[in-house]
């Protein structure tokens, strides 16, 4: 079974717009971070609601796996937010204090990798700053109280500060979340060598949208018309999972290694991904926010996009 990872609207008719842990073998909020790698996982499952989500704590399970086997991140590295006792609850507040704990002191070198898996929405843009006219967003555990967090927000907070020499990799599992860091380029899978232009049209300086020499790097789960499937379909073990986090992981792990054999590329990741999400059949899928079920094809397309153009037969590292 999937369900779309998608939410309609605030509970009472509203317009969509919108104490910490000390845990084992993680970082957390009051610490300094460690030079070299760090990394914010926040996976929101929204217990309890009617469009919760099951999947995300396996995500958090195989990120964090990923992370710490694959690429050597310690330990102490990672801050998790999450719906478990052991993590701090990944509320709007939390979130935030966690992009300021990423970006922390930050020096050439370091490797930073901001992970969400959640629900996603957009809205109706008011800055003129989209070329759809949409904002994207990430809904924390308690957005319908106290709202949802805009990709000018990520943006402002994650991207422009990114020094040179410091690269950061967001991961995003949620709908409507191909633009989600509202980065400059995005890539053309049809050509597979080109990248399109998605600064804002409107010519203001004040909206460029770019790192202060840095180097941030977004791979979503879907375009931002899209919904993202949290389903069974590609776990052996037939947990439910965030599609694109089970395919993503796999690909890194073993399904992406380029023609040499001797690394995984970004193209070699999405290329899996493309084909893992092409193949699969119709699957039931439950409309989150909808009581009734469907039957349809996962339909994602996951997109990578980038504040500056890359060879993307490059080694992919973390």
């Amino acid at each position: 079974m999937a369900e779309a990872k998608r939410l309609l609207s605030y509970n009472n008719g509203k317009k969509n717009s919108v104490n910490r842990y000390r845990t084992s073998g993680s970082s957390s909020f009051s610490e300094q971070p460690p030079r070299g790698k760090r990394a914010l996982l926040c996976c929101v499952s929204y217990k309890n609601q009617k469009f919760e989500l099951k999947g995300t704590t396996h995500d958090l399970k195989n990120m964090r796996s990923l992370l710490v086997e694959q690429f050597r991140f310690p330990l102490e590295s990672i801050l998790i937010l999450a719906e478990k006792e052991r993590y701090s609850p990944p509320t709007r507040k939390n979130i935030e204090d966690g992009f300021q704990w990423l970006m922390r002191g930050i020096q050439p070198g370091d490797s930073l990798v901001f992970y969400f898996s959640g629900h996603g929405l957009r809205q109706r843009g008011l800055h003129g700053d989209e070329i759809d006219g949409y904002d994207e967003t990430i809904c924390p555990l308690d957005f319908q109280t106290n709202g949802m967090i805009l990709d000018n927000y990520i943006n402002t907070t994650l991207v422009r500060p990114l020094i040179r020499g410091v690269t950061l990799h967001a991961i995003i599992d949620s709908c409507h979340s191909g633009t989600v860091l509202d980065l400059p380029l995005v890539y053309n899978m049809n050509t597979r060598r080109t990248w399109d232009d998605n600064s804002p049209r409107n010519g203001e300086s004040s909206c460029n949208k770019g790192t202060n020499g840095g180097k941030a790097i977004c791979i979503s789960a879907c375009q931002d018309y899209q919904q993202a499937a949290d389903t069974s379909a590609f776990s052996p073990e037939k947990n439910m999972t965030g599609a694109m986090t089970c395919i993503f992981v796999r690909a890194v792990k073993g399904g992406a290694v380029s023609n040499n054999g001797k690394k995984i590329t970004y193209q070699g990741i999405l290329d899996h991904m493309h084909q893992s999400l092409n193949q699969e059949e119709k699957v039931s899928c439950v409309g989150a926010g909808f009581r009734r079920a469907l039957r349809r094809k996962i339909f994602q397309d996951p997109l990578l996009s980038s504040s500056e153009e890359f060879d993307t037969e490059t080694e992919f590292k973390l």
